[in-house]
This record gives structure tokens, sequence and C-alpha cells, in this order.
């Protein structure tokens, strides 16, 4: 039986490069992803560049699963005591998941062993998935042929027009939307800040922190399929799903 263990990646960056703004992995597209796994069986490990304590954004407390996972201890000590990517192995996992903020745009793109990892993990045929800037961890992996992973695959990530909404486009190091793009991916969206998910084969991608859930969800469903042995449409899935669904990415 697969592994049913889940790896989620955190951004270790607290300052977006020389601009001063604080900054760290957005809470929601932490907990509630989280959930979704947790209830569905699975086991999480939690790693960042630096490991250790990551710094967290969007602490809203009035979320309901915000307030219920910053109040579990478990929860809690994996987000403190985070373990580096060389610490831990690709073929112990069926999926990994890159959550977002800004922090992500700084220390993921770039990382060789997180590279690795999620090229690992996904030829064993398990399953990757981001939301929000955490799809930044995705723009220069490189699978064993020599090809981007995204290249050929529908995706969403944070937008460049809220990126601009958000006034973060000459801070960051670059626009997430233009790079996946530029890999050979087939960008899509909702309007801005509206939830937008698309299963695309194994890969799962959020659009922003409205789409977290949605991508918890949907990497569960896949991770269903490759259990019960069925075949995972390449394609998008709503199409896959119904004709009448829409025919750009999962609503939520």
């Amino acid at each position: 039986m697969k592994s049913k263990k889940v790896l989620f990646v955190l951004t270790s960056t607290e300052k977006l490069g020389d601009s001063g703004h604080k900054t760290g992995a957005y809470l929601a597209e932490i907990t509630h992803p989280y959930d979704e796994f947790i209830r569905a069986g699975y086991e999480v490990d939690m790693i960042s560049p630096q490991g250790g304590k990551v710094p967290l954004d969007g602490v809203k407390m009035d979320d309901p699963l915000n307030a219920t996972w910053m109040n579990d201890e478990e929860f809690l000590s994996k987000v403190e005591e985070t373990q580096t990517p060389w610490q831990v192995g690709g073929r112990d996992y069926c999926a990994i998941y890159f959550a977002g903020g800004h922090g992500a745009m700084f220390d993921f793109p770039d990382n060789l062993q997180l590279q690795k990892l999620t090229s690992d993990i996904y030829e064993n045929n398990g399953v990757v998935g981001s939301v929000c800037h955490g799809a930044a961890a995705l723009v220069n992996v490189r699978l064993s042929d020599g090809s981007y992973l995204i290249r050929g695959h529908e995706v969403s990530c944070f937008t460049n027009e809220e990126e601009e909404t958000v006034g973060m486009e000459r801070v960051v190091p670059f626009l997430l939307q233009t790079k996946m793009e530029e890999r050979g991916a087939d960008h899509t969206s909702s309007p801005r800040f509206a939830a937008h998910v698309v299963k695309s084969g194994r890969l799962v991608t959020g659009q922003n922190p409205a789409s977290a859930l949605g991508v918890g969800k949907s990497m569960v469903e896949v991770l269903d399929f490759i259990e019960e042995g069925r075949i995972v449409p390449e394609q998008n899935w709503c199409e896959w799903k119904s004709p009448s669904a829409p025919s750009r990415g999962l609503q939520w």
C-alpha cells in the first residue's frame, strides 16, 4: 500500500527583500488543506527551507480552522519545529504541498532539494499541489527527461492582476503567472481573489488563499483515485467529470 504521508512545505522568509514588509507562510493556506488531509486519514509532516519555526502571515483567528489548529499542540509543534528539505526523502510521501505567502517567492524557486523532492514524489506516482505563491516552488522543477514539470499542464497561482492590486508587483522577484506561462504552462484564473482550483493529472494548483480548502479537497480526491487503482484524468478534471462543468478550473 502506498504511503499515507503528505509533505507540507512552508516558507522561512519573514521579510520581503529590502522592502521592510513582513511576510511568512499564510496561515489559512496551511490550516485549510491540513484539516482536509487529517480528516481523510493522512499523516502530515512539515518542512521549510531553513527548518525550525516558520514565520506566519494572515493569522486571523476569526477563521474557525485557524482557531482550531492554532490551539492544537501537535499542529503547533509541526509549525514551530519544521525539518529542512535535506532531512526527508521523497520516497516516503504520496504527496507534496506548497503553502503560499509572499515569502515563498524568495526561498522556494531556487531550492534544489525542494526541486528534487518534488520531482521524486511526482515521478513515483505521487501528487504535487500548491496554492497562491506556493506555486513558486514549481517553476524550476524538471523531470528526469529534462522537461519542466508544469509544461503542458493547466495551472493556477496568484495572478499578475492580484499582485498589482496588493501593490507587490515591484517587490516580488518575478511575476508568478508570467513565469509559469514562460515555462509552458496553461495558466487559468477566476476574477481576482475568487477561489479557483485546477486539477491537471496529478498536479493540483490554486489561485489564492480562498482556494486553499479546494486544493486540499482536490489533492485528497486525486490520492483516492490512485489508491483505488483508477486512472487519473490527464486533462482538466471538471471537463472529465461533467460536460456541463466550466471549461476552466474547479470552483469552490
